[in-house]
């Protein structure tokens, strides 16, 4: 049961749950809770959203609110915590891991919109979940006292189960000119959730598309990217700490990728079980565990996970540092996160894809552990902030002296 305490600047008493918990605390948890969720797996490819059951387990656990404001109910954690939740829950189902490193990002995101707005949802709910679509696809009027909202968002991932969203709009001024990029806060109730999430790799995320036709969205639900990206947002003062003075487009970018690392340990880990025993086919009965070859394939792999690992607690360690130092993350190490992250989540990939090629003609079979993995890191990869070309020309460039090819930085 909640409790109730007055602000230190307002009169108005915000919600806080009782349960703070510590990052070593969190990480148990999630380590707790994987083994529940790798049986839900093939349900989640077959339903095509993640499970009710592995939601309510998650949300159960305080997993959801890692990144989220102790003045709301959360955990207010570090980024390494992020990480290392995220990637914990992967190992059991990547598709969890995925919306729930999303629902970290916005949380995040949440502590940067006016009071108002973070009154409404997570002061009413510490346990609400908030999906997204944040780059500007819609458009967004002016009207008396706010905004009317109309788009289409592809991949909304875990809208299904979302009670609020941020939809991505350009906004617009009464002459139908673009005087900004926000996202804007809406009730999940007021917006169409197409079921369409037809797909290869992480086909239990739910991404699916939201459709907003003439949606009223109050002047208090609308937060600034251009502002978000300069670090200039209505709602992070009210926050002690530094965790939302940190740089925005790093930290969305570092959001998405360590379900990669939890997705490739787990396909580790199904290669190693199923090698006892077996045979290389068409040789002299040869054991596939005994041969140098596998030797060095498992050293490959498991090289490239850490080698990912490494590089997410990296990004993590910088955009913290510079928060706590209070002072704006540097531009080229912005950028370097954006690369960085594609390349950890890169690793991940050929990691998996060595495996997967070593694990024989089973390996292609639907109810396939490291099949699942092969096709959930592709969808990662795919992902437009992970970009491996796209990220490495945008750092390219910086590296160069060359003025960037995106202001997402």
């Amino acid at each position: 049961m909640s409790v109730l305490r007055e602000a230190h600047d307002t009169a108005a008493p915000v919600r806080v749950a009782p349960e703070q918990l510590s990052h070593d605390e969190l990480v148990a948890r999630a380590v707790a809770l994987a083994p529940q969720l790798r049986e839900r797996v093939v349900e989640a490819e077959q339903i095509r959203k993640v499970p009710p059951a592995n939601i309510e387990a998650v949300r159960k656990a305080g997993l959801f609110r890692v990144l989220q404001a102790k003045r709301y109910g959360g955990h207010q954690q570090s980024f390494r915590t992020h990480i290392d939740t995220i990637a914990a829950v992967g190992e059991g189902c990547g598709s969890t891991a995925w919306c729930m490193g999303v629902i970290h990002a916005h949380s995040w995101l949440m502590a940067h919109f006016p009071q108002a707005a973070q009154d409404e949802t997570y002061g009413t709910d510490p346990d609400a979940i908030i999906s997204a679509v944040i780059a500007p696809r819609g458009q967004a009027k002016p009207a008396k006292g706010g905004y009317v909202l109309n788009g289409v968002w592809p991949f909304g991932s875990g809208s299904q189960h979302a009670d609020w969203l941020f939809l991505g709009a350009a906004m617009l001024n009464q002459a139908g000119e673009v005087i900004d990029e926000g996202d804007l806060l809406v009730p999940s109730s007021d917006v169409t959730i197409k079921d369409d999430w037809n797909v290869t790799g992480l086909r239990g995320t739910g991404s699916c598309t939201i459709v907003a036709k003439d949606v009223f969205v109050p002047e208090h639900r609308y937060v600034s990217l251009r502002g978000l990206i300069a670090g200039k947002t209505p709602g992070a003062d009210l926050h002690e700490g530094w965790l939302y003075k940190s740089a925005g487009v790093p930290v969305l970018t570092l959001a998405l990728a360590p379900c990669s690392l939890g997705i490739a340990r787990a396909a580790l880990d199904a290669f190693k079980q199923r090698l006892p025993g077996r045979e290389v086919a068409y040789t002299e009965h040869e054991k596939q565990i005994e041969m140098p070859v596998t030797h060095v394939q498992a050293a490959e792999a498991a090289t490239r996970i850490d080698v990912a690992e490494a590089l997410l607690y990296r990004c993590a360690d910088e955009i913290e540092a510079a928060a706590q130092r209070g002072e704006m993350m540097e531009f080229t190490k912005r950028a370097r996160v954006r690369a960085d992250c594609a390349w950890a989540v890169r690793q991940c990939l050929e990691a998996v894809e060595t495996l997967y090629l070593a694990s024989g003609g089973s390996g292609i079979a639907d109810g396939s552990a490291l099949g699942r993995a092969w096709r959930d890191l592709h969808a990662v990869n795919m992902h437009g902030l992970l970009n491996l070309q796209t990220n490495m020309e945008l750092y390219g460039r910086i590296v160069l002296g060359l003025k960037p090819n995106t202001p997402l930085i």
